[in-house]
C-alpha cells in the first residue's frame, strides 16, 4: 500500500489542448532520476491513482509529472481542470528500475521515446550524471504533431550547449518543423535515422534505453533483437533496457 502526502500545484503548463505538465510541492522520499511515483484524487469516494514518472531533477525541491488528457480516463480529466494552490495526493516513495545505475557500462546510450514517456528521460538528462558516464546521448522523442514536442525550446538548448547531447524530434502525421518525419522503426529500417546522425552503423558499445507505447516498445525491442543486441537484465547484462508505460 503506497503512503500518500498532500503536493500543492504551483505551476501547469498547458503544451497543446490535451498534453500539460503540472509543478507541485511534496514531502516525498528521494528518488533516483528515471523512477516514477503515484498522483491520487478522491473520486466518489474513491481514491484514484495512476503512475506518472518525474520530469525534474532529484535535486530539485519542485517536482514535476507530464501528463495527456484521456477523455474517457478516470483521472486525467479532473487532473486537467486543476489551478494554481489546488492540492493532490502522491506517493511518499518512488518506484522504479528505469534508472542509470542499472544499465552496464557504454559509450553511447539511445534515449527513445514516444509522447509523454519523455519524463524519465528528462530527469536523466536535468540531473547531470550521465555526462559523467557516458561519451554520447541522443535522445529520440516521437510524437503525432510538431506542437507535441514539449520541452523542445529546452532540449534544443541543451543539445547547443552539451557537445555530447543529441536530439531528435521525430512526427508521425504531418510535415516536421525539426527532426524527421516517420516512426523510429520505420527510420531505422530505411537507413534515414542513421543518415541523419551521420552514421555508417549504430556506433559501438551502445545501448539503448526505450520507453513509451508498449507497440513501439515491443518492435524496436524485437528489431534491435534481430540486428543482434539483446534484453538487458541484471543477471545477464545487454543492450535493451524497456519501460512500458501505460
Amino acid at each position: 500500500m503506497s503512503q500518500w502526502v498532500t503536493g500543492e500545484i504551483v505551476e501547469i503548463i498547458h503544451w497543446t489542448d490535451t498534453l500539460f505538465s503540472i509543478k507541485f510541492i511534496a514531502d516525498i522520499a528521494p528518488f533516483k532520476a528515471g523512477q516514477y511515483t503515484k498522483i491520487s484524487l478522491q473520486r466518489d469516494g474513491k481514491r484514484v491513482a495512476r503512475a506518472y514518472s518525474f520530469v525534474n531533477s532529484p535535486e530539485s525541491d519542485l517536482h514535476e509529472i507530464l501528463l495527456v488528457e484521456v477523455k474517457e480516463g478516470l483521472l486525467t480529466p479532473p487532473l486537467h481542470q486543476l489551478k494554481v494552490g489546488d492540492e493532490i495526493e502522491v506517493a511518499k516513495q518512488a518506484n522504479g528500475f528505469f534508472t542509470l545505475d542499472e544499465l552496464p557500462q557504454c559509450d553511447t546510450l539511445w534515449m527513445i521515446s514516444t509522447g509523454t514517456a519523455i519524463g524519465p528521460f528528462l530527469s536523466m538528462l536535468m540531473e547531470g550524471s550521465v555526462w559523467q558516464q557516458i561519451e554520447q546521448v541522443i535522445l529520440i522523442h516521437g510524437v503525432r504533431l510538431n506542437n507535441d514536442l514539449c520541452y523542445r525550446a529546452e532540449l534544443e538548448s541543451l543539445q547547443n550547449n552539451q557537445p555530447k547531447f543529441t536530439y531528435v524530434p521525430l512526427i508521425t502525421r504531418e510535415q516536421p518543423q525539426v527532426g524527421l518525419s516517420g516512426r523510429v522503426t520505420e527510420l531505422i529500417d530505411n537507413g534515414a535515422l542513421l543518415t541523419h546522425l551521420e552514421f555508417d552503423d549504430f556506433p559501438k558499445n551502445s545501448h539503448f534505453m526505450l520507453c513509451g507505447n508498449p507497440e513501439m516498445v515491443k518492435a524496436l525491442s524485437s528489431q534491435l533483437q534481430n540486428r543482434g543486441y539483446a534484453r538487458h537484465r541484471r543477471a545477464k547484462p545487454g543492450q535493451i533496457t524497456v519501460e512500458q508505460y501505460w
